[in-house]
């Protein structure tokens, strides 16, 4: 992956140039940013430009080769896994290198979410811990197998639990000669400071959208008003982007789920039969994975967010776009203000954290539907 078939972020793609062309590469880097703006296919494109730097022709060709199978000897990556049929326990990410080159190749700008699917274990919650962690150790105490650098990408390292973090913390501080770290993260907050302070950090802005709508033709061929549109939609994620683009997003169910949620909570008031639907509606979503759940309350965070924006008449910042006719994100903005948003916004975070920690999901969702009930009739004065 060369640095040319990176979207966007210009300053960040020199700043990285330059400092594999003044030899001067940090022995750790920490790339923040948002789903879908290029982290992990920008943290690949580096790891090349080292790697494959000061080769001959022939030698470049074979190491960009190489790079294309991602199966450099010298590049190493890690990344949050679970047990499956594949790896009963211990689970370590070389049990999942071959569906881990099959992400990148078809999802470069994929998510957490993608990840779990294409591994089909969407009820698990996986993670970075301590066996990936001795493997690492293990992996970075050999030599470089060309004799040069060794660069170990590190994606989601959020999900990393406190052993694994601290077993890294003395190797990410003093690595061996020629060894790059480049960790990975959408939540900055969630690392810890003792390995963010050996970091140099580099902050990933949204993509533009006249950068994923330029992509969009190319890659798509679609026409330029339909690009447009799907580019202000995705809010500067090009993987929500291609999502839009093949109708395949679990946005589209979020928003059937929302609907009805929303819809149930306002005739709740004083209405046995509706509270019977928010029971029933708990029920249905606590079927599905944790990883489905969590990304469903994410949604709605977005979505009341975009909502109270309209009802403050940003409408320049609204780029939410619902998609059934029945549903008008103007006649439901009204009921999202000043005076219930921190609330609503609470009791969705601390769902979220409830289930991330296996809480009983049928038990979280009613609890927090119930409460949605009396927040949606809140006086805004």
């Amino acid at each position: 992956m060369l640095f040319e078939d990176i979207l966007g972020q210009e300053h960040i793609k020199n700043h990285l140039k330059q400092s594999v062309e003044n030899g001067r590469i940090p022995h750790a880097q920490l790339f923040v940013g948002n789903e879908g703006c290029g982290t992990l296919p920008m943290a690949i494109a580096y790891a090349q430009s080292i790697l494959c730097a000061n080769k001959n022709a022939e030698s470049k060709e074979d190491c960009i080769a190489k790079f294309k199978n991602l199966s450099h000897p010298d590049l190493h990556f890690a990344f949050p896994v679970t047990t499956s049929d594949k790896a009963k326990s211990h689970p370590i990410s070389s049990n999942y290198l071959e569906e881990w080159r099959q992400l990148i190749k078809e999802q470069p700008y994929g998510n957490l979410f993608d990840w779990y699917n294409l591994l089909g274990v969407d009820n698990k919650q996986g993670q970075i811990g301590v066996d990936e962690a001795q493997d690492i150790v293990k992996s970075l105490s050999l030599k470089a197998y060309e004799g040069g650098y060794k660069v170990m990408i590190i994606w989601m390292a959020e999900k990393m639990n406190s052993a694994c973090a601290n077993k890294l913390l003395k190797l990410i501080e003093e690595p061996p000669t020629k060894t790059v770290f480049i960790l990975i993260t959408e939540d900055e907050g969630q690392i810890i400071n003792t390995i963010k302070s050996r970091c140099q950090i580099l902050q990933f802005p949204p993509l533009a959208e006249n950068v994923i709508v330029e992509a969009l033709i190319k890659n798509y061929g679609i026409d330029v008003s339909v690009a447009t549109k799907i580019a202000h939609q995705s809010n500067g994620n090009y993987n929500k982007a291609c999502d839009l683009v093949y109708q395949d997003s679990e946005d589209l169910q979020f928003e059937e789920w929302f609907i009805f949620w929303i819809r149930s909570a306002f005739k709740a008031k004083g209405n046995k039969a509706a509270i019977h639907d928010l029971i029933s509606w708990s029920d249905d979503i606590s079927k599905t994975g944790r990883e489905t759940q969590k990304q469903f309350l994410n949604y709605c965070l977005d979505f009341f967010r975009q909502a109270l924006l309209l009802n403050y008449k940003a409408q320049e910042l609204v780029y939410l776009e619902p998609k059934a006719e029945s549903f008008k994100l103007e006649k439901f903005a009204p009921f999202v203000h000043g005076n219930n948003i921190l609330e609503i916004s609470g009791e969705l975070q601390d769902a979220i954290y409830h289930i991330e920690r296996n809480g009983n999901s049928k038990i979280i969702l009613t609890d927090l539907s119930i409460k949605l009930t009396r927040l949606l009739h809140k006086n805004p004065d």
